[in-house]
């Protein structure tokens, strides 16, 4: 009980140097892939999801989005096993540091702004004008309108930040009182114990999803400069 709450967000070290660097690049080595004509289920059931889920993020795209196809799916997928490698006993979550997940949310915003403005320079610039607006709001709506496109890449990395963070201190809290019970009541430490397991069940629910919504708001961010 007297661990510090936030020590599981503190990015490791190997004899002084950091970390985050190797466990940033296991994720892909869990992909199995087949030298074989014929797939197994497992590699099956993979593309299959791969496939279902592209389709799903390209179908409102054109043929200049679809080009960002490759880099979406491995996007989802480097989020969600990431996600879900952090759910393990004594490991760390690269996506629970700020800095980490706007790395991801920055360059690819930028790519996706910066290929509106060279293809679509009319309709992007119109974003921050409405039509029919009152001349004396002119001056105002596209100083909101800047805040609120500049600030896209701060709320994706943050939304992501936060729901994992949070789930992952709430597990660490509820884990913390079941040992904390277990000496003292039983009946109360296996209520407390299942719901932990549901909560950890939630948990691998929110890691997937969390994925998927950071992945889909890329998505439409570049469907809306394309």
């Amino acid at each position: 009980m007297n661990e510090n709450l936030f020590a599981s967000f503190i990015a490791p070290t190997i004899l002084g140097l950091p970390a985050a660097v190797l466990i940033i690049l296991f994720p892909p080595l869990l992909i199995p892939t087949s030298k074989y004509l014929i797939n197994n289920r497992l590699i099956t059931t993979q593309q299959w999801l791969i496939k279902l889920t592209s389709k799903q993020m390209m179908t409102m795209h054109n043929t200049k989005g679809r080009t960002w196809s490759l880099m979406l799916v491995s996007l989802i997928i480097f989020i969600a096993t990431t996600n879900l490698l952090g759910l393990l006993p004594h490991s760390f979550t690269p996506t629970t540091q700020l800095s980490m997940n706007l790395a991801m949310a920055i360059p690819l915003w930028a790519g996706a702004v910066i290929m509106g403005f060279r293809s679509k320079i009319k309709n992007a610039l119109a974003h921050f004008l409405p039509q029919g607006t009152p001349t004396p709001l002119i001056p105002m709506l596209v100083i909101i309108e800047t805040i609120s496109l500049l600030i896209q890449p701060m709320a994706l990395a943050v939304r992501l930040t936060a729901n994992i963070t949070a789930g992952h201190l709430l597990m660490h809290l509820i884990g913390s009182t079941t040992l904390a019970m277990s000496t003292i009541n039983l009946p109360s430490t296996l209520i407390i114990f299942t719901i932990l397991i549901l909560l950890t069940i939630l948990e691998i629910a929110v890691a997937l999803i969390q994925a998927y919504v950071f992945t889909l708001l890329v998505s439409l961010y570049l469907h809306n400069n394309t």
